[in-house]
C-alpha cells in the first residue's frame, strides 16, 4: 500500500478531538502537540456529548466522599475505591478549569452554581448549562481555546486506523482521510500517542452515539497488544427518544430529577415495583424495566408535562429541537423512549495517570477503562473523567522529553489484512443490538461471536474489521461472564455470582481464541474466564 508520511519532530500526538483530546492539548500548552480530528474541529464531540451533564460535589452539604460512595455503590463491586475517591476529589478543580474558560453554568437565585439530581446520585450534584446544553457548551469553550493556542497543530478530517509499534513501544499511527477512504494512507511518526477517540456506541444499531464512536480507538490499541479491561460492560441509556433517528436523541436524565415520570401506554408507572428509587434507579435497572414494557407491547414513555413549560426551547434547547423534528410537543405529549447504547464502562486498561500497557501510549475519555465505573456508570461522570484523566496525562507528559521519532520503514502494522468479502457495518450493528444488547443469553452470544469473528477476519474494509475487533472483545467478555452484574444482564444467569466479583482483563488474542473454540464446537459451548 502506498503511504504518505508526516513528521511530528518528537511531538505528542492526540487522536480524538472530543472533550478529553481538546482538554489534554490545552493542558500540554505551550508544548507542541498534534491533534487529530475525524471531523471539522468541534463536530467530533457534539454527537456524543451534546446532552451530557457533569457531576461534581460542589453544593453545600455534599462531599467528594459521598460522590465516590455513589460510584462504588453503582459499580457492582468492581470499582477501585481509591480511584473513585481520587476522581471525586478532582472534580472541583475540573469545574474551576471550565469556569476559567468562560463556561456559563446555570446559577440559582442566589448566584451559586445550580445543581440537580440524577439517577444513582444521593445528592444534587449535576451541573448544567441551559438545561441540556452542557456538553455543547463545554466543547465550544474548549474548541475556542484550542483554536487560539498556537502550540496545537490540527489535522482535521482524518481517523487513525492502525497503531504502529516497534520493540514493544509506540512508533506512530496510520491515518486515513474520512472523506476519501481510497486515498493513500498517511503515516505519522510519533513517540507518544494519547488515544481520546471516544466510545463504542455506534457498534449497536440503537445508540445515542455518532458514527465515529465506533470502537476504532479500542480496536487499534487491542490489535497492537494492549490489555483491555471490562469490555462486556456497556451502558444502555434508558431514555433515548425513539423517533427513528440515528443516533437517537437522549432525553436528559435531569428531567426525571425534576419530577418527570416513566409510564407505559396505559399510564402506569411501571418502575414503582422495580426499585425504591423508582424512576431515578440506576440506569441499568431502568433500561431493563423499559425493555420489559416494550417487549410486553405496552411501550414506554417519559411524561414531562408537569415539568416542562412553554419556555422549553430556552431551558432544554436540544430536547426541544429533537421534539420539533419528530413532531412532538413535550409540554403536552409523553415522549416515546427506549434503551440505546450510550456509554462504555470498559476500554483500554489505564492506570491513575492514563498510561496503558504499551510504552508510549496513553488513553483518556470513553476509550479508557479507568476503574471508576466498574459494572455501571452514573450520570455526569463521563465528562468529569474525561477532563480529570486528560489533565493527569498532560501532567504525566509534561516532564518527559522525546527524541524525534525514527523512520517508519520497519514498524509493525497492527492492521488487519484485506479480503474480498464485504460484510456490512449494518449487519454488525444489528447483531450487536439483537444479541449483545440490554439482555443477553449464552447461545445467542455464542452465535454472535462466531459471526463477528468471521467479519473481523474477512471484512472488506479496515473500518468494518476494526469495528468487528471491538465488537468481538465485548461479545466474548459478555459470553464469559456467567452472571448478571451492573449493566451486564444475562437472562440465563440472572444473579450475581461471587466467583465473578473481579474486573475482566483480556486481550484481542484471548477473544479470538474463544471465537475459534466456539466455531469448532458449535454444539458444545463452554464458558471460560478471559485472561490477559
Amino acid at each position: 500500500m502506498d503511504h504518505d508520511q508526516i513528521e511530528t519532530s518528537g511531538q505528542v500526538v492526540i487522536v480524538g478531538a472530543g472533550v478529553a483530546g481538546l482538554f489534554c492539548a490545552l493542558k500540554l500548552a505551550p508544548r507542541p502537540v498534534t491533534l487529530i480530528s475525524a471531523t471539522p474541529l468541534g463536530e467530533e464531540a457534539f454527537g456524543a456529548t451534546m446532552q451530557a451533564d457533569i457531576a461534581a460535589a460542589v453544593a453545600p452539604g455534599d462531599s467528594p466522599e459521598s460522590h465516590a460512595a455513589d460510584m462504588i455503590a453503582a459499580g457492582g463491586g468492581l470499582v477501585d475505591e481509591d480511584a473513585a475517591r481520587a476522581l471525586a476529589r478532582d472534580a472541583a478543580a475540573a469545574i474551576e478549569d471550565l469556569l476559567r474558560l468562560g463556561l456559563a453554568f446555570d446559577r440559582d437565585h442566589k448566584g451559586a452554581l445550580a445543581t440537580s439530581r440524577a439517577a444513582a446520585h444521593s445528592a444534587r450534584r449535576i451541573l448544567s448549562v441551559r438545561g441540556d446544553f452542557t456538553g455543547q457548551a463545554i466543547v465550544a469553550a474548549l474548541v475556542q481555546a484550542v483554536r487560539a493556542t498556537p502550540s496545537i497543530r490540527l489535522i482535521e478530517g482524518h481517523v487513525a486506523d492502525a497503531l504502529l509499534t516497534g520493540n514493544g513501544a509506540v512508533r506512530g499511527l496510520q491515518l486515513r482521510r474520512t472523506d476519501d477512504p481510497a486515498a493513500a494512507a498517511v503515516l505519522l511518526a510519533a513517540p507518544a500517542v494519547v488515544l481520546a477517540t471516544g466510545g463504542i456506541g455506534h457498534l449497536f444499531a440503537a445508540t445515542t452515539n455518532p458514527d465515529h464512536a465506533n470502537g476504532i480507538g479500542l480496536a487499534i490499541a487491542a490489535r497492537a497488544g494492549a490489555v483491555i479491561a471490562d469490555p462486556e460492560f456497556v451502558q444502555f441509556h434508558p431514555t433515548a427518544m425513539m423517533t427513528g433517528h440515528d443516533p437517537a436523541p437522549v432525553v436528559s436524565e435531569s428531567l426525571r430529577g425534576l419530577g418527570a415520570i416513566l409510564i407505559n401506554r396505559r399510564g402506569q408507572r411501571f418502575m414503582l415495583p422495580r426499585h425504591p428509587l423508582v424512576d431515578l434507579a440506576p440506569r441499568d435497572t431502568v433500561a431493563r424495566g423499559i425493555m420489559a414494557e416494550i417487549m410486553a407491547g405496552r411501550g414506554a414513555f417519559l411524561d414531562a408535562r408537569d415539568v416542562l413549560d412553554e419556555d422549553v426551547a430556552e431551558r432544554y434547547p436540544v430536547l426541544h429541537r429533537a421534539c420539533v423534528a419528530a413532531g412532538l410537543d413535550p409540554t403536552r405529549q409523553p415522549i416515546p423512549v427506549a434503551p440505546a447504547a450510550h456509554f462504555h464502562m470498559g476500554g483500554i486498561a489505564v492506570d491513575a495517570r492514563g498510561r496503558t500497557s504499551i510504552e508510549g501510549l496513553w488513553a483518556a475519555g470513553e476509550v479508557a477503562a479507568t476503574a471508576t465505573d466498574g459494572a455501571n456508570h452514573i450520570a455526569g461522570n463521563a465528562l468529569l473523567a474525561a477532563l480529570v484523566f486528560a489533565g493527569r496525562i498532560a501532567e504525566d507528559l509534561s516532564g518527559r522529553t522525546f527524541a524525534g521519532a525514527p523512520g517508519l520503514h520497519d514498524v509493525a502494522f497492527a492492521a488487519p489484512a484485506g479480503a474480498d468479502a464485504t460484510p456490512s457495518e449494518r449487519t454488525l450493528r444489528e447483531i450487536m443490538t439483537s444479541q449483545v444488547g440490554v439482555i443477553r443469553e449464552e447461545e445467542r452470544l455464542a452465535e454472535a461471536i462466531v459471526a463477528i469473528a468471521r467479519m473481523e477476519r474477512d471484512g472488506g474494509s479496515p473500518n468494518v474489521r476494526n469495528m468487528a475487533s471491538a465488537a468481538l472483545l465485548i461479545a466474548t467478555a459478555a459470553w464469559s461472564r456467567r452472571e448478571s452484574r451492573g449493566a451486564h444482564c444475562r437472562a440465563d444467569c440472572p444473579a450475581e455470582n461471587p466467583s465473578f466479583a473481579q474486573r475482566t482483563m483480556t486481550t484481542l488474542a484471548a477473544a479470538r481464541e474463544i471465537a475459534d473454540d466456539l466455531a469448532a464446537r458449535p454444539t458444545a459451548r463452554q464458558s471460560r474466564p478471559l485472561s490477559a
